[in-house]
């Protein structure tokens, strides 16, 4: 527990006892305040990072938490330290520790705050503010903002504390609010004051709570379990999609065990890849098109069918047209019973944690095994490795090619080998096309390698990612960037090199937001919305603070850069130049993008 000086009555004795502690002769009492509660409540619940950017009123925490052995990541941008935290809280499930300055250093964390709650990523959005009294009658104090107001409809939880006895029962609600149930952003509101109260040290150290059990098992019902069994006893053409909530949950030796028990055939979403190899025979990625509306039984685990599965309707899956249900039934494991029926009925609702789920069905499907677990019948089967192998040897005729300048797909194939020579490498990734195509053409084979966009598609997590990945699991980071998505957050390649963290930043360049080669209709001066300046050299940046940079414009200089990058685990930035022809306006869902029909 932290001690600092008490206040004393004019011209009482004290003694120091030791460094940053005074005791009072006449009463022998030792104090503490609420920077030291805050930091030991963080300490007593096993955390051990913060990501912030210290400023007014936090400036002094963020000394006293790393001088009391806490890691204190400091960041250029108060988002970017937020995404790092959220994506940390994905990692750890121990939720991930942003700290900002009030106002706008907490409008700045917001936005991560928000993509947290979106994604189920266990984050806790710490921000000092200004003083209530004040705010309430916004009288205009520096800063002045009723943050928590702010942050309640962007948050799974919000709160404040205006009381140092009370810091324990708040970090305690936030960190229990974050990681149960279905996991998300909280948000904690300390007001300037708070900090520099003090009480007894003693009083103190009892007002701390460690949680207990924050993130509770839910034990599926019984009926639920047989419901879904006999659904997929019954299945012609059974798949199963994995969602990152089933990355999260980090139950990989039951998942892997209930799909190969099954036989079915599995498809992954971006941040799921690696819980099985991709280039595991049951995996359907490269049949996704087929797989989709032919199935007749569909299990989610821990994926939502939201718009990156079309809402599970539509031309994707069998539909006519955009609102048609394909017809097919529907197993959803989830956690949260509201997420049922979200889009199209779902037919047998597993509501429970993944672990205990999985488990329940792996126990059930056992059970019938005496009367015999038919694997799906072998026309389905055959007819999905079919498409599969088939689009498989398409991509590897396309990734032979190499063409003068570099496309995505050429200088995708080296970052495809330098993954699976390094399958503990963690890969984050972001952009429009330099993400579509990353996602189909590089395997993943371990679980939690992939980090990308998530829920939202959002820009900016880049370098966020990257350094909270490298700090939380002491790994190698590949980081492939569109160059419009790096502009985001491309500052914090200084942090990068602060920490001396072991990141490869590879910047797809080509130009331009999807593509270089857009024109000013007016024929004006200024150039087209979508266009950069030419022959950019990102590379520079990084080596501005000394890190390493390395330009690239063929597939072996590339590849020369990347392995250097990871035997030197220095930071590196490698300016791979891309075709500026070679995009698409949007990637992937250019539909969602309106454009006038009057050009």
């Amino acid at each position: 527990m932290g001690t600092v000086e008490p206040q004393v009555a004019s011209g009482q004795a004290v003694k120091t006892v030791s460094s940053g502690e005074i005791v009072a002769d006449a009463q022998s009492q030792k104090v503490t305040d609420g920077f030291h509660l805050v930091i030991d409540a963080l300490k007593l619940n096993g955390i051990d990072t913060i990501f912030g950017l210290p400023g007014i009123p936090i400036t002094d925490f963020t000394r006293m938490a790393q001088a009391a052995g806490l890691r204190v990541i400091s960041f250029r941008h108060e988002q970017n330290a937020g995404y790092a935290a959220s994506i940390a809280g994905f990692l750890t499930q121990k939720p991930g520790i942003c700290l900002t300055v009030s106002a706008p250093g907490f409008l700045n964390g917001l936005t991560a705050l928000a993509n947290a709650t979106t994604n189920c990523f266990p984050m806790i959005l710490i921000s000092g503010s200004s003083e209530r009294e004040i705010v309430d009658l916004q009288q205009g104090d520096y800063e002045e903002m009723d943050q928590l107001a702010v942050a309640k409809p962007l948050a799974k939880a919000a709160f404040r504390v205006l009381h140092a006895e009370d810091i324990g029962v708040g970090i305690a609600r936030a960190i229990r609010a974050a990681v149960s149930g279905r996991p998300g952003g909280v948000y904690l509101d300390l007001p300037a004051k708070l900090f520099a109260q003090t009480m007894d040290a003693e009083a103190g150290k009892k007002s701390l709570i460690k949680v207990v059990d924050p993130a509770p098992k839910q034990i599926p019902g019984a009926d639920a379990v047989k419901r879904a069994v006999d659904l997929l006893k019954g299945a012609k053409k059974p798949l199963i999609v994995l969602g990152k909530g089933a990355a999260y949950a980090q139950v990989d030796a039951d998942i892997r065990a209930l799909i190969e028990r099954t036989g079915i055939p599995y498809l992954p979403m971006s941040m799921a890849k690696g819980l099985l190899p991709d280039t595991h025979e049951q995996c359907a990625s490269a049949a996704r098109s087929y797989v989709l509306p032919e199935a007749d039984v569909v299990m989610l685990i821990g994926a939502r069918l939201n718009w990156l599965l079309s809402h599970g309707k539509g031309k994707t899956w069998g539909g006519k047209d955009p609102k048609d249900w394909g017809g097919q039934k529907f197993i959803q494991i989830d956690i949260s019973p509201q997420e049922m029926d979200s889009n199209v009925r779902i037919d047998a609702p597993l509501v429970g944690d993944i672990g205990s789920c999985v488990a329940a069905l792996l126990a059930a499907i056992n059970e019938n095994a005496g009367s015999g677990w038919a694997k799906p019948p072998a026309e389905w089967l055959n007819a999905v490795a079919e498409r599969k192998n088939k689009n498989i040897a398409k991509m590897a005729e396309t990734l032979a090619k190499n063409p003068t300048p570099m496309n995505f797909h050429s200088a995708l194939a080296v970052v495809r080998d330098i993954v699976k020579a390094n399958p503990d490498a963690i890969l984050v990734n972001e952009g429009a096309n330099a993400l579509d195509f990353t996602r189909s053409v590089v395997d993943m084979y371990k679980p939690r390698k992939r980090l990308d966009v998530g829920t939202w598609g959002i820009m900016g997590i880049g370098m966020g990612f990257s350094v909270a990945a490298a700090v939380a699991c002491r790994e190698q980071v590949i980081a492939i960037e569109g160059d419009s998505a790096f502009g985001f957050s491309g500052m914090e390649v200084e942090t990068l090199c602060r920490y001396d963290l072991p990141v490869c930043v590879v910047v797809f360049n080509n130009n331009g937001v999807y593509r270089g080669t857009d024109v000013n209709p007016t024929g004006g001066p200024d150039v087209a919305p979508t266009v950069f300046v030419k022959g950019a050299r990102y590379d520079k940046l990084i080596e501005a603070f000394g890190g390493v940079g390395a330009n690239a414009t063929t597939p072996a200089e590339l590849r020369r850069a990347m392995e250097e990058a990871i035997r030197s685990r220095k930071p590196t930035l490698v300016n791979a130049v891309i075709d500026e022809t070679a995009g698409t306006e949007s990637g992937r869902i250019t539909n969602l993008n309106p454009s006038a029909k009057k050009k």
